[in-house]
Formats: C-alpha cells, sequence, structure tokens
C-alpha cells in the first residue's frame, strides 16, 4: 500500500513540477508549486519525519507562496516592456545552479548508501540537527550561499535601470 502512495505522490509532484515550468501565466505556476510542495510533504510523512512534513506545509506552501502570489500579482507582467538581461546574468544564473545541481547530486548519493535507523529517535528535531550539522554540515552551508546569491540575483532582476537621462527644467538649453 505505501508503495502505491509513493508511485501516487511521486507522479503528482513531478506532473506539477512541470507544469510549473511549462504554464504560461504565472499565477498558475505559483498554485502548481503548492501542489508540489503538498506532495512532497507526503513523501515526508511516508519516510517517518512529521516535522519535516509539517514545517514544508507552513513554510513553502504557506508563506513563502502567499508572498510569491503577492509578489506576482504587484509586479506589471508586460512582454513588451521588459528590459533584456546581460549574457553575464544568464551565465551566472546557470553557473549557480549547476553548482546546486552538483550539492543536491553530492548529497543525494551520500543518502542511498546511508542504512535505515530502526530506533525510536526516527523523525526527532534532535536527531535531525544533529545529522544536518554533522554529517550534511558542508551541503547545507552551501546551500546557504546559493540562497543568498539568489536573494542576490533577485535584487539585481528586479531593480530598475537608473541610468535614464533627465533634464533640468532650470538650465537653459545650450544648443
Amino acid at each position: 500500500m505505501t508503495l502505491y502512495v509513493f508511485y501516487f505522490l511521486s507522479f503528482v509532484a513531478i506532473f506539477s513540477a512541470l507544469l510549473v515550468v511549462f504554464s504560461k501565466n504565472p499565477i498558475y505556476s505559483v498554485l502548481y508549486l503548492i501542489v508540489t510542495f503538498f506532495a512532497i510533504a507526503g513523501h515526508y510523512i511516508l519516510l517517518n519525519a512529521q516535522f519535516l512534513a509539517v514545517v514544508h506545509v507552513i513554510v513553502y506552501a504557506g508563506a513563502i507562496m502567499v508572498l510569491f502570489l503577492y509578489v506576482i500579482m504587484l509586479l506589471n507582467l508586460n512582454h513588451e516592456d521588459e528590459p533584456h538581461k546581460k549574457n553575464l546574468a544568464k551565465i551566472a544564473a546557470v553557473i549557480c545552479g549547476g553548482i546546486l545541481m552538483t550539492v543536491l547530486v553530492g548529497t543525494l548519493r551520500g543518502a542511498s548508501q546511508a542504512i535505515p535507523r530502526t530506533g525510536g529517535d526516527i523523525g526527532y528535531v534532535k536527531t535531525l540537527g544533529r545529522i544536518l550539522f554533522t554529517e550534511f554540515l558542508l551541503p547545507f552551508e552551501i546551500s546557504s550561499i546559493l540562497l543568498l546569491a539568489a536573494m542576490v540575483g533577485v535584487v539585481m532582476v528586479g531593480k530598475t535601470d537608473t541610468k535614464k537621462t533627465t533634464v533640468d527644467i532650470n538650465e537653459p538649453n545650450n544648443q
């Protein structure tokens, strides 16, 4: 029975993640992302990590998605007026994405060799913190640096160009 639930949640997560990427409307993309987060929370419950599932739903599907919806609704999403980004910013985004993929692959490669614990301490916050800050300290710190770089990138993408020429009314026009 658990295997069927796993396959169903995996199908929902992958299908809704693909809908996030291929959806034309950003509001629909955010709603599909919420479905993806709930499917991942279901995976956490299957792994007997109820605390992570609850935190995942509260933080990601609750707070961050509401913030995304708020920002998307406030943005002017006219494609004609959107400035084109420089190639350097695109290259930096690809490099950061590659580093994040490397960290995730390295972390998951080590997780496939992990021996499942058979004690009563599965799913406890104390056990999670101990493992996170001992065995997985380097991937945790690298992902925090990548999140900081993503915040700087969002500020860079969101800022307006201030190099527009202004005309001073009080200054005489020298022709």
